[in-house]
């Protein structure tokens, strides 16, 4: 269930979500509007010959920050990472889902291309991915608002929210736009079946003796 303006207040009331700072004028018919943060994170393209999404990239990118009158220049065809300026903490019970402004849009701004999702359980400052897909710059300034976020009420309270030891959560309580963390897909995991585990034989391999992992 989407959440009106009167849930939203409601749920901020009762805990269920949390914005800090909470500001009443900032509140949409079914959304929240969010402000650009100070830092922004930029990609140094010349300090590594390629994306290799199993290794840490520690030199891809570095920490740029702004004010309230020294914007951020955002060049055509540019990428870079922004944060979120309120910090947002959710429950198990309430996922949201975040979306760019529509009249930054129609200058070209986009605010994220795959990372709109929040989970229920999520705490910290959200992460912008900002692309320029106009012909110009664009000047981005510290509190501007940039974002939207809405809330969804779940049918039932998530069994593993986001944060949880099982899930390896890797954002958690984030407070600056933090590098892509996807390298740890891939960190170095016990070898060899499970205890009790069964191996199956192929019936191309099966007259070899060749076995196939489960």
């Amino acid at each position: 269930m989407l959440l009106s303006d009167k849930g939203i207040r409601e749920a901020q009331q009762s805990g269920k979500i949390e914005i800090d700072p909470w500001d009443e004028t900032l509140i949409q018919p079914a959304s929240v509007d969010l402000r650009l943060g100070r830092k922004i994170r930029v990609f140094r393209n010349s300090m590594v010959p390629y994306i290799d999404v199993k290794q840490e990239l520690p030199d891809l990118t570095e920490l740029v920050e702004i004010d309230e009158v020294n914007p951020f220049f955002l060049h055509p065809s540019e990428f870079a990472l922004g944060v979120i300026y309120e910090r947002i903490c959710l429950s198990p019970s309430i996922a949201a889902r975040l979306d760019g402004k529509s009249s930054l849009g129609r200058l070209g701004l986009l605010v994220h291309s795959t990372a709109g999702w929040v989970d229920p359980g999520w705490r910290g400052h959200l992460t912008l991915e900002l692309s320029n897909v106009s012909s110009l710059p664009i000047s981005l300034y510290y509190q501007m608002k940039i974002s939207q976020i809405s809330f969804m009420e779940l049918s039932t309270p998530s069994e593993h929210p986001y944060g949880s030891g099982s899930l390896e959560s890797k954002y958690q309580d984030q407070a600056e736009p933090e590098p892509s963390r996807y390298y740890k897909n891939y960190a170095p995991r016990s070898a060899g079946p499970k205890a009790g585990g069964r191996r199956r034989t192929s019936s191309r391999n099966r007259n070899r003796g060749e076995t196939l992992p489960s």
